[in-house]
């Protein structure tokens, strides 16, 4: 399947700020054999499978992949998808709950700054420090249990104190990326009348009772807010050099397939390449493999 993937990209420089309600939750055209799905899943994970192998030969260059989404949107099952074409040596990931007692006495972004990727690693964030312009901003309230300075009460909890955690955000960003990390960012866009179908699924099935959680469905009643929130972080965070993804949730299928194809591409784009044996490294070989075919 040929998919175009830069119509799910937010724009970094827009003539007005983007809507949640122009971009589909959904694949609307008909859904592919099964074959047709796996050959083009499976060629886009064999070509990922040897470019992480040089990027991590090479230990130059790195990944962070950033995945967010409402509840229920699929990210654990996404990250599945992606892990099963990557080497756990050099793949990790990593999913953030709520801040530990310790975290909390650091600002929001200390925690994920020691998960970076180290050089030729692939580096994934289950949620992240997107949480904190999210779920802060439909719940202010976890913004006082920060203690961030000059904060006192809900008030100072306003427009320019989320402008400045955007731009600390997207500085933060950037000079990851002039070091050496590409950063790929996936909000999954899942449907309301979806996310429903998935907590009907998860109740009514028993082997997914163990993913039900009652706090899903009061945060479901913040629904718009949230949606808003999003909005808002894709408009102000969406840059050249850390581009979201707005990628349509409700069909697993399409979400999978459409997220090997990004990641692939950029792994292309980076280029990593073996890299290269000098003479002495050659000679050492060369002794070695002597040394091993004179054995008896």
């Amino acid at each position: 399947m040929d998919i175009k993937t830069g119509k799910f990209k937010v724009p970094h420089q827009k003539e007005k700020e983007i809507k949640l309600e122009d971009f589909a939750t959904g694949q609307h055209r008909h859904k592919p054999d099964d074959n047709e799905i796996n050959k083009t899943t499976d060629a886009n994970i064999e070509e990922m499978q040897q470019l992480q192998y040089n990027l991590y030969a090479a230990n130059k260059q790195s990944i962070l992949i950033v995945f967010q989404g409402m509840d229920s949107s699929g990210k654990d099952s996404a990250i599945r998808h992606i892990m099963s074409g990557l080497n756990p040596q050099g793949a990790l990931v990593h999913s953030f709950k709520a801040p530990s007692y310790l975290e909390m006495q650091h600002d929001y972004l200390w925690r994920h700054y020691i998960k970076l990727p180290e050089n030729g690693q692939i580096v994934i964030f289950n949620r992240s420090y997107y949480e904190n312009v999210l779920i802060s901003r439909v719940h202010p309230q976890l913004v006082l249990a920060e203690k961030v300075n000059k904060i006192v009460d809900l008030k100072d909890v306003d427009k320019k104190f989320w402008a400045t955690r955007y731009r600390q955000i997207n500085n933060f960003e950037e000079t990851l990326t002039e070091n050496g990390t590409t950063i790929l960012k996936f909000f999954l866009h899942l449907s309301k009348d979806e996310q429903r179908k998935r907590f009907l699924e998860r109740i009514e099935k028993r082997d997914k009772h163990w993913k039900f959680s009652n706090a899903d469905i009061a945060e479901r009643e913040h629904w718009d807010e949230y949606q808003k929130s999003y909005e808002k972080m894709l408009n102000h965070t969406s840059n050249k050099f850390a581009p979201w993804y707005v990628i349509p949730a409700d069909d697993k299928w399409f979400t999978h397939m459409l997220i090997s194809k990004i990641v692939t591409e950029h792994l292309t784009e980076m280029n990593p390449v073996l890299p290269p044996v000098t003479k002495e490294e050659q000679d050492l070989m060369n002794l070695a493999k002597e040394k091993l075919q004179n054995e008896r």
